[in-house]
């Protein structure tokens, strides 16, 4: 997990769940030109099913050059891993973090904090829209974050080990709706605060634009955040700001669940959230997230129009 230079470094790329009316969904790499083909991966399906593999298929794709493979035309991407058994973002877990959002001091805390999120309903691919409620008393906002796929299952995985189960990194938007964090109504203590309305809303967690394998981010600790909003910078940090680093989340995590091929673990979120200035999403808004060389998170935010069992459908688009 530490840096490491090369004087020839290997041409970045990330594995991606490809889509096209003729072929239907298959495993591609998404590199700076383009879309490629990945003959290695030649029929999987999407990259959920490539990570099922990943353990053998990772040795032989260390080599793959997506300048030498056949371009892929008129290609759409999904979400890169369709879809995940589990999602679980971390929570305050930036030195800079957003500041009022939590009510402790996250730079003493030993223990890293999870929100897990529904895999099948909240994850989104690039250019898929983020679905907000009409009500604006929601309050929907944004959180760009580094995310680890796994590639290996394991449980209580020690830190030091925790590298031979990541496959990847990816982007996240953990889309949260503020409004309903805290209820009023709460019978109890330990219900005053109601994470699932906030951040398991449909369409609550764009992804992608691809996994980009381990052996081509050698420094996670090291990687410049941004969020725009309409093209106005909203969150510009570094991966370096994180408090728990990649190895000692996906450790926490493995002691409370057996951690499977394509599960992902969101790493926590900068300073600049909506909340602090009053400033949420509307529809026609676009949000966009780069996070190093992983690639560019698009997504474009609409209202919920439909019924509520037809809005997935739509977010995802036909497949």
């Amino acid at each position: 997990m530490t840096r490491h230079e090369s004087p020839s470094a290997p041409t970045t790329w990330s594995l991606v769940t490809a889509h096209t009316a003729g072929r239907g969904s298959f495993c591609a790499a998404l590199g700076e030109d383009g879309i490629r083909e990945v003959p290695a991966l030649c029929g999987y399906p999407g990259g959920f099913e490539a990570l099922q593999d990943w353990a053998s298929l990772a040795p032989g794709l260390r080599g793959y050059d997506p300048r030498e493979a056949a371009p892929v035309r008129g290609a759409r991407l999904p979400a890169p891993v369709r879809y995940p058994r589990t999602v679980l973002v971390s929570g305050a877990n930036h030195r800079d973090r957003p500041a009022g959002t939590m009510g402790d001091d996250a730079t003493t805390r030993v223990q890293p904090f999870f929100f897990p999120k529904p895999p099948t309903t909240t994850v989104i691919g690039p250019d898929d829209p983020i679905v907000i409620p009409a009500d604006e008393r929601q309050k929907v906002d944004v959180e760009a974050e580094l995310a680890v796929v796994i590639g290996r299952a394991g449980g209580d995985i020690p830190a030091d080990r925790a590298a031979a189960h990541i496959a990847g990194y990816t982007i996240v938007n953990d889309v949260s709706a503020r409004g309903p964090h805290r209820r009023g109504d709460a019978f109890a203590e330990p219900f005053t605060w109601d994470w699932p309305a906030s951040k398991g809303q449909d369409t609550f967690c764009p992804t992608g634009p691809g996994v980009t394998p381990a052996w081509l981010v050698p420094d996670p600790h090291d990687l410049p955040i941004r969020l725009t909003v309409n093209g106005h910078e909203e969150q510009v940090s570094n991966t370096r700001e994180t408090i728990q680093g990649v190895a000692e989340l996906v450790a926490a995590v493995s002691t409370l669940i057996i951690l499977q091929p394509g599960d992902i673990l969101a790493t926590g979120t900068p300073t600049g959230v909506g909340l602090r200035r009053d400033r949420f999403l509307r529809p026609g808004d676009t949000v966009e997230i780069t996070i190093g060389h992983l690639g560019r998170l698009r997504n474009p935010v609409t209202a919920r129009e439909t019924p509520r069992e037809t809005a997935h459908a739509t977010a995802q688009g036909a497949s």
